[in-house]
């Protein structure tokens, strides 16, 4: 039996380590580097760190933070937040990160996904995608934005359309279970896990 992968994911709002609910509710949890050095001691097998206000505030990612996280990391590194160009997934890299997530700027530009996956390769591309189920159509959809803004699309052709452009990894964060301490919605990993053969990790 595979030996299962730990990939805390970290979030960060106003430069301190939050803690939300559905999406919603952030709590002030600590420092973000504070918690790499106790993930360091952990010996996890990877850290996720998504800057939460960057894309809705639509600033650039903070390069400081992202260098010092960079540092501190004694595991693979997956950065996420604002990231919107090619020049900015290569800043990023050239500061000691293996991987950048992409979320809604993967589904506002597909093609950034192919032009990042040339410049950088595959292994380094992370798409995040945040998912909520419509109650009243019984279908799983994407949402942009914290949460916010519906993208249309739905998690199994995007996914797919996204290995076809050179995603390396895909990330399922599933909104109504996020930070809910229920167990993972398994029927979601499902059928995006039948829709690609890329690695998932799972989030919520």
């Amino acid at each position: 039996m595979l030996r299962p992968r730990i990939i805390p994911c970290l979030l960060i709002q106003n430069g301190g380590l939050v803690k939300t609910v559905q999406f919603a509710s952030p709590k002030y949890v600590g420092d973000p580097l504070n918690a790499v050095r106790i993930f360091n001691e952990k010996e996890v097998d990877e850290l996720i760190v998504l800057d939460i206000d960057a894309t809705v505030q639509g600033v650039e990612p903070d390069y400081n933070r992202i260098r010092n996280l960079a540092a501190e990391c004694r595991m693979p590194l997956c950065y996420g937040g604002g990231v919107k160009t090619v020049d900015q997934v290569e800043r990023i890299i050239s500061l000691g990160v293996e991987k950048v997530a992409l979320s809604a700027a993967a589904v506002t530009n597909p093609e950034l996904i192919a032009k990042a996956a040339e410049v950088v390769g595959s292994q380094s591309i992370v798409v995040v995608l945040d998912v909520k189920k419509n109650v009243w159509r019984g279908k799983y959809e994407i949402f942009t934005h914290n949460g916010t803004q519906k993208s249309g699309r739905f998690p199994t052709e995007f996914a797919r359309e996204m290995a076809a452009l050179g995603a390396g990894e895909i990330v399922i964060n599933a909104i109504d279970r996020d930070g809910m301490m229920k167990g993972y919605d398994l029927d979601l990993v499902r059928e995006v896990r039948e829709a690609i053969s890329l690695p998932i990790t799972v989030l919520g």
